[in-house]
C-alpha cells in the first residue's frame, strides 16, 4: 500500500514538474521577442518638414544588440529601437528571425543620418552603410520616408548627445 502511494506521489510530482517546465517555455516566437524599457526621453528627428518624435528602446550592450527586434511581430509607427555602440565603427546588421520589414537608419556620432537602408524579413544578407557609425535606429519599414527623414538630417536624444560630448 505504501509503495503504491509513493508511486502515485512520484507520478504526480513528475507531471507537475513537466507541466511547469512546459508553461515556462516560450509558446511562440512572440514570447521570444526581447522587450526593453521605453526610454523616458523621446528621440527627435530634425527634418526639412519639421521635428518628428519617436519613443525608443535602447540596446546598448552586446546581448541586447544581438537580439534587437528579432521575433517582434508588431511595433507602433512612432516607436523604434536605438542601437548604441561604444565607439564609431563600421557595423553590419541582418534580419535573421525578424518578421517585420524595417528601416535601418545609420547615425554618426554627431547625430547626423549617414544612410537609410531597408531590412528584409528573415534575411541573413548584411546591411551596412559602408562607413563608420555610432548608432542605428530601427523603425517599421516606410516610417523614415513618412517622417521625411533623409541622409544628413540630425537625430537628437540624450544618448546621442552624450556620445558627442554635448550632454
Amino acid at each position: 500500500m505504501i509503495r503504491k502511494s509513493l508511486l502515485a506521489v512520484v507520478a504526480v510530482v513528475a507531471i507537475v514538474a513537466a507541466l511547469g517546465f512546459y508553461i515556462g517555455m516560450p509558446q511562440s516566437s512572440a514570447d521570444q521577442a526581447m522587450r526593453l524599457p521605453v526610454d523616458a526621453a523621446p528621440l527627435v528627428a530634425e527634418t526639412a518638414g519639421g521635428e518628428r518624435s519617436f519613443t525608443i528602446e535602447i540596446a546598448d550592450d552586446g546581448s541586447e544588440r544581438s537580439a534587437g527586434l528579432m521575433f517582434r511581430q508588431t511595433m507602433d509607427d512612432d516607436h523604434g529601437m536605438l542601437f548604441v555602440f561604444s565607439e564609431t565603427k563600421e557595423v553590419g546588421f541582418w534580419m535573421k528571425n525578424t518578421p517585420m520589414p524595417l528601416d535601418l537608419i545609420f547615425i554618426g556620432e554627431d547625430g547626423r543620418v549617414r544612410g537609410i537602408l531597408p531590412g528584409e524579413p528573415f534575411s541573413e544578407a548584411p546591411i551596412s552603410p559602408g562607413e563608420p557609425v555610432r548608432f542605428v535606429l530601427e523603425l517599421k519599414r516606410g516610417t523614415a520616408e513618412k517622417a521625411g527623414i533623409k541622409d544628413g538630417d540630425i537625430l537628437r536624444h540624450p544618448t546621442i548627445a552624450a556620445a558627442a560630448g554635448r550632454q
